[in-house]
């Protein structure tokens, strides 16, 4: 009998019993015990396992798998320079309160700086992006693995395998498991919400700070305020294009609110952060606050969505926003010419209701916040704890994993930054638009903009084919410069794993073309 298996059947039985479903594996010989043990659950239809051979592309599937599907994701590796792979997708859902459960195999302690093959300092590798952390021997099973600790966020275990590696082929450890539902974290609100105010404003962070969308729709209903919703899709209700209208100082002195009330993080338009800086004050609420934001700042702060005791909003200012919305939707409605922007303004109309959408960091999630004209129908995510461009596709697979029907935007930077990816895309339905300006278009619209060096250290233009590089991998590729073309391919249902190259103009021209929309803005 070896040790090594029995605690890695130990920890797998635990996790089965749990709830859990699905479960995340790259390959490696020091996880030996838990990769069998997995498996062998597998093979008895008691859990999906996903094999990616990649450490980091495989955490971000799994914290898109986690996404979709609301539940508890184990990923599982080998030791060394596996482990510290984890750490983006680790520290992404720390700052999303995720529940990624990061199994990894460390040789024995014992072996720690002597020199060992494979063999470095695992324990606490995740330092504070982790809730819970073990550093479990084989001597000492873990009596209740700490499920709990993964309503809040990511929770690391490091297991200690001694050889031999290989145990007995006996599966009668899978006999008599009793699976119980997956544990449901209910925070419960902390309290009421009072104002005089009739002039407030609510404010959406993305990603909800994790709050479902019903919920924050029922309270925005509630309130009765006008929206801003960095997420249009989500909330039909929001008031349309106002990352736009507000980068004029007129309009913004025009609407200061005197309340306003920020749910999650405001992360993408600093228009939006400016004119929240200028209410008299500000409420945030963000479950986040008792984990990663201890030090977020507001006159009020909430764990959770707060009962309302407010007044009706005052139809004046109710007024003066639906008119800003108005006109400056006749100025967006006016665009014709083939652009990011008008990309995003028709990908928002066309994608099909009861689709899954994941939008990349940079340009494309602020493109689709500015240019969708707000409706619902559609579930959208996006990496917006850390707001990085890496792990994009594999986070994209892992929502389609969990999903049907499912959409992706990404820049050709995001692209290129996880292309490996597409090794792992078989047997999935999504359809990965990729917004093809040769390089990094934000930093066109940053303040390096025009500095001594911008292309080099900036701009960094790729000048690859992405149609090609996308066919290499097996995977059917189109290209689309067109609205018609985009029109002809919403067309037809997402079936499989496809790639849509959209050529879009330069990264000069998309920048002049937002100064020009700003611009009109002045005069709304």
């Amino acid at each position: 009998m070896s040790e090594s298996t029995t605690l890695a059947r130990v920890i797998v039985r635990q996790i089965l019993e749990s709830g859990i479903t699905d479960a995340v594996l790259s390959p490696g010989s020091r996880n030996a015990p838990l990769s069998i043990a997995f498996y062998e659950a597998q093979q008895r239809g008691l859990i999906n396992l996903h094999v990616k051979i990649d450490e980091r592309g495989a955490a971000f599937f799994a914290l898109g798998l986690t996404k979709s599907t609301g539940r508890a994701v184990p990923i599982i590796c080998t030791s060394g320079t596996a482990v510290a792979n984890y750490h983006p997708a680790v520290l992404e859902a720390s700052h999303t309160n995720l529940p990624l459960l990061v199994l990894t195999a460390d040789r024995p302690a014992s072996l720690r700086k002597t020199g060992a093959n494979q063999t470095t300092e695992q324990a606490r590798i995740f330092g504070k992006a982790v809730r819970y952390f073990a550093d479990i021997s084989g001597s000492v099973y873990p009596m209740e693995l700490p499920f709990n600790s993964l309503q809040s966020g990511p929770v690391h275990l490091n297991i200690q395998f001694d050889e031999p590696l290989i145990g007995d082929a006996d599966e009668t450890w899978l006999d008599d498991l009793t699976i119980k539902p997956p544990t449901v974290f209910d925070r419960k609100s902390p309290g009421t919400f009072h104002t005089k105010s009739t002039r407030g404003l609510l404010v959406i962070g993305h990603d909800r700070a994790g709050l479902t969308q019903e919920s924050v729709r029922v309270f925005a209903e509630n309130l009765g305020w006008p929206i801003i919703a960095e997420d249009p899709l989500s909330f039909k209700n929001a008031i349309s294009h106002a990352s736009i209208f507000l980068t004029s100082t007129k309009i913004r002195s025009e609407v200061k609110p005197d309340t306003v009330i920020v749910i999650g993080r405001t992360t993408l338009s600093r228009s939006i952060n400016t004119l929240i800086y200028t209410a008299r004050k500000t409420i945030v609420i963000d479950p986040r606050m008792a984990t990663v934001d201890s030090d977020r700042v507001a006159d009020q702060k909430f764990l959770a969505l707060p009962t309302l005791q407010v007044p009706a909003a005052d139809s004046d200012w109710i007024a003066t926003w639906s008119k800003l919305a108005e006109r400056s939707a006749k100025e967006i409605a006016d665009l014709d010419r083939w652009s990011e922007e008008l990309f995003a303004r028709e990908f928002a109309k066309q994608i099909p209701s009861g689709s899954t959408l994941f939008v990349a960091s940079s340009r494309p999630i602020r493109d689709l916040e500015g240019f969708a004209i707000p409706r619902d129908g559609v579930s959208v995510y996006a990496n917006r704890g850390l707001a990085g461009i890496d792990g994009n596709i594999s986070t994209a697979l892992g929502i389609a994993s969990g999903s049907s029907q499912t959409y992706a935007v990404i820049g050709d930077l995001a692209f290129l930054h996880d292309v490996n990816a597409l090794t792992d895309s078989a047997q999935t339905e999504l359809r990965l638009f990729v917004i093809d300006n040769n390089g990094g278009g934000i930093f066109s619209t940053l303040p390096p903009a025009g500095v001594k060096g911008f292309e080099r250290i900036f701009g960094t233009p790729h000048d690859r084919d992405i149609a090609a590089i996308a066919a290499s991998f097996g995977v059917k590729t189109s290209t689309i410069s067109s609205l018609k073309e985009l029109s002809d391919n919403f067309a037809t249902p997402v079936t499989g794993f496809e790639i849509v190259v959209v050529k879009v103009p330069t990264r000069e021209e998309n920048a002049e073309l937002l100064k020009t929309i700003y611009s009109k803005m002045e005069s709304l």
